[in-house]
């Protein structure tokens, strides 16, 4: 029997009608991972030009993608970013100033994905107090959680899994990965603990830096002369403040477990006795020792640091060999910034550079391989920008602005050209004032709103802040419009000092109460991050 010409007419055009129809739908929606480390400063990654450290997979994340030069958090402290990541507005509107537990009854950017058809996910730190709500499956460290050997927090209670927590995280991530619904586009929260203090790294990495001398920042030794507000009476110098903790000086040996033990560890030393490679003993102080303290808080977060950017080339290698990366936007970043013996400190809090900046890379389909843009970013644009990649809408309360635009390569009309910090937690761990300001590509100021002083920075011609300008005459003008600046982004922000007062909890932890579960391997923890 012969085919009818007509039907023969219509299958020989059935190839070109299916193509054409396959041109014209929607490509399949991206899945997203997340990958956030703790006080990871951006100077501490070779993409940004470190001159301490090599990181070779974060580079190479930067170089199959974007890189992001002024990415800023609004509240520079853990448990406040992560509220900021989740809500995508800043500390006053999402109820989450300092220590506070996190309203996870409140919308958030995983609750709006998994509304979306996405299955999500949250692994590793969280630090919010609150269980995680809007996730499919989430394991957490129980507050700040511990470097080897950690438990984990499951809605089935707590398990301990055998390892270091580097380690640990990236293998329950590539586990979330291959246990995952096939049919929908995923959202992984993949939070690193390190290189959070304690600085305790993997087997690996731990004597990467052993043997380096690390450069000193021109600023260590700063004395603070031209910045009398609050940097003189802080606390987180690496002269004064680093604990014998800190730098793993070994207890004596008739000091038995106990509170004496403890206090020992937590005292600040002035100084140190070392041994000398021919075997003589010798007593550290003054600059010297200053120089050592250095040395060892540095040799240790690094080696943290080098743990988080072997997992991030994990991730990658797993992506790219079972062919996810092709619909796969991976971003890379961290909840704060961090000094690095700039100032003369440790820690975040401050507004000043160090403290505010933080890394923000990001590959995936649809944008451009090397691209770098000096584009003002915030954490709280990273809610949105999730959401827009996701095609779900933005709610209009976000404070953020959607970054994919800027990752497509173009520049959005009303870009911002100057970013809103306000700190609130005083005087704190650390004895660092409160404070808000400004700051633009030019100049920075800073209020400290509890003893009403001010600071004024020229970015341009003092990029490490030395020379606080408030009292120069010159400076009338730029001060004026400045203020001006704080006082509009405020208004626009809703910012009425809500949590001005605030007294902050002494930290925060999730709930202690959940059944014990025992050891556990890395699937049946997985197994466990069910609801």
């Amino acid at each position: 029997m012969k085919t009818p010409l007509r039907l023969l007419t219509l299958l020989a055009a059935l190839p070109a009608a299916v193509f054409a129809a396959a041109a014209s739908a929607p490509a399949a929606r991206p899945n997203i991972v997340f990958i956030f480390s703790d006080d990871h400063a951006q100077h501490a990654i070779s993409a940004y030009g470190s001159k301490v450290n090599r990181t070779p997979h974060l580079d190479r994340l930067a170089a199959a993608g974007a890189r992001f030069n002024h990415a800023f958090v609004t509240n520079s402290i853990c448990t406040p970013s992560r509220a900021v990541l989740l809500t995508g507005k800043y500390s006053h509107a999402n109820g989450t100033p300092v220590f506070n537990v996190f309203d996870g009854g409140q919308p958030t950017v995983a609750k709006m994905l998994q509304a979306g058809g996405y299955h999500t996910g949250m692994i590793g730190k969280w630090h919010l107090g609150s269980m995680p709500t809007g996730f499919d499956r989430w394991i957490i460290l129980p507050g700040q959680g511990i470097y080897f050997n950690p438990d984990f927090l499951t809605p089935q209670g707590r398990v301990t899994i055998t390892g270091h927590t580097t380690e640990i995280t990236t293998r329950l991530g590539i586990e979330f990965l291959e246990t995952r619904p096939k049919d929908k586009p995923f959202f992984l929260m993949l939070h690193h603990k390190a290189p959070h203090r304690g600085w305790e790294p993997d087997p690996r990495n731990k004597a990467l830096f052993k043997d380096r001398v690390i450069p000193e920042p021109a600023t260590l030794w700063d004395d603070y002369s031209t910045r009398p507000a609050a940097l003189p009476e802080n606390q987180q110098t690496v002269a004064k403040d680093l604990t014998r903790r800190d730098l793993k000086l070994e207890p004596p040996a008739d000091l038995a477990p106990g509170p004496a033990r403890q206090q020992w560890l937590n005292t600040k030393p002035t100084e140190v006795e070392i041994t000398r490679p021919d075997g003589s003993k010798h007593t550290l102080r003054g600059r010297e020792l200053v120089q050592w303290k250095y040395q060892r808080y540095m040799q240790d977060y690094l080696a943290c640091v080098q743990g988080v950017d072997d997992s991030v080339g994990e991730v990658l290698d797993y992506l790219d060999r079972t062919g996810l990366a092709k619909n796969t936007i991976v971003i890379y970043s961290s909840d704060n910034g961090w000094y690095l013996g700039a100032l003369g400190l440790y820690d975040k809090r401050f507004m000043y550079e160090p403290g505010i900046h933080i890394p923000l890379l990001a590959r995936g389909p649809g944008i451009k391989p090397g691209a770098v843009t000096d584009l003002f970013a915030l954490n709280a644009d990273f809610a949105p920008t999730f959401l827009d990649l996701a095609g779900v809408k933005i709610p209009a309360d976000m404070h953020g602005r959607s970054l994919a635009p800027i990752l497509r390569g173009e520049k959005p009309t009303g870009w911002r050209d100057s970013v809103y910090y306000r700190y609130y937690h005083d005087p704190g761990h650390h004895n660092t004032r409160a404070h808000y300001g400004v700051r633009t590509a030019t100049h920075k100021l800073i209020h400290y709103w509890k003893t009403d002083a001010w600071e004024l920075f020229d970015l341009v011609k003092d990029p490490t802040e030395q020379k606080n300008l408030i009292t120069d005459p010159n400076q009338t003008a730029t001060i004026a419009k400045l203020k001006t600046e704080i006082v509009r982004l405020q208004k626009e922000l809703g910012d009425t000092g809500q949590f001005a007062n605030e007294i902050p909890r002494d930290g925060v932890d999730a709930p202690n109460n959940a059944p014990k579960l025992g050891v556990k391997s890395v699937p049946e923890a997985i197994t466990a991050a069910k609801p």
